[in-house]
């Protein structure tokens, strides 16, 4: 309810009791007090559709309790023209009805939710799941052939009484109530979904997966060459002549050699090794060439003695 229409209803004398009247449900029993008639009777007037349920429940007895707004059954009852319905004989054609099983109170409520569903709607695509929610999966899935569209209309779907009891016997019950029935009927709401689909699709279409485009492979990268690799050149061919394996290793030495002769020389000066103290004083220091250490030898030996 929005906040404008919030506000409409407190503006009226005597809220909220005026409001809690307008909207206080009452089961057959109540109903019938109600209206001043007997519980049979409004059973009757309920199944031959002139009086529409506003919700249902079922009890624990697996028993369909039907609802009704107390405001209109008291309209219903203060109009002149109703009144041969309330007292007196059932006219003949609504009696030839009941004999053959006529029970309206499911359709009526359905129709009842629908144009309640179709008001709250809020575009085209969540009156085709209000639509949609009254007829069995199968009719939507014949109507609504793309998977995509079928979806977004699913996911609009809203929520009715008794899913939450699906799979036992009140769930099937309860189905049984929010699912169109009649022939009529199933082909009435058939083709208000293909026309909301269509209104759908022209003013905003089902969105779909976008397909990913497969990324470039990329090509490997060239290993960089090194310094000495790119001076080496193959080797001329003489004319006319055979080639011959070229001495790759070969032509790698001579490239380091160049390499290395381009490189700065050591210095080869030699330095003198320094003093040690243990050495001061203590004489000549013999050579240390082999050379020179036999001359120094042969000086130093003495000589044997002439005869």
């Amino acid at each position: 309810m929005e906040r404008a229409e919030l506000d409409r209803l407190r503006a009226q004398d005597g809220f909220p009791d005026t409001f809690s009247d307008r909207v206080r449900t009452v089961g057959t029993v109540d109903g019938a007090a109600l209206m001043g008639i007997p519980a049979g009777r409004f059973t009757r007037l309920a199944r031959l559709g002139l009086l529409v349920p506003v919700s249902f429940y079922i009890n624990r007895y697996r028993t369909v309790v039907w609802l009704y707004l107390a405001e209109e059954l008291k309209q219903f009852a203060a109009v002149a023209d109703n009144a041969h319905l309330l007292k007196g004989r059932t006219p003949e054609t609504l009696r030839s009805q009941l004999t053959d099983g006529v029970d309206l109170r499911a359709r009526n409520w359905r129709m009842r939710q629908l144009g309640c569903r179709l008001r709250q709607a809020d575009g085209p695509w969540a009156r085709a799941g209000a639509v949609a929610a009254l007829l069995p999966p199968v009719e939507v899935a014949d109507i609504v052939q793309d998977p995509y569209e079928r979806a977004r209309v699913n996911r609009c779907r809203p929520a009715l009484p008794g899913q939450t009891l699906s799979g036992t016997s009140a769930g099937h019950l309860a189905e049984r109530i929010t699912t169109a029935q009649d022939a009529d009927e199933i082909e009435w709401l058939r083709s208000e979904l293909a026309r909301c689909v269509e209104e759908a699709r022209a003013l905003s279409p089902a969105t779909r997966p976008t397909l990913r485009r497969a990324r470039p492979s990329r090509r490997p990268t060239a290993r960089p060459i090194p310094p000495m690799a790119r001076t080496v050149t193959a080797p001329v061919l003489p004319p006319g002549g055979a080639a011959e394996p070229p001495d790759w290793a070969a032509e790698l030495r001579r490239v380091a050699g160049e390499r290395l002769s381009e490189r700065p020389r050591a210095s080869l000066a030699l330095t003198a090794p320094p003093t040690t103290p243990r050495n001061h004083g203590a004489g000549p220091t013999p050579p240390r060439s082999t050379r020179r250490l036999r001359a120094w030898l042969r000086r130093r030996s003495p000589r044997p003695a002439e005869a």
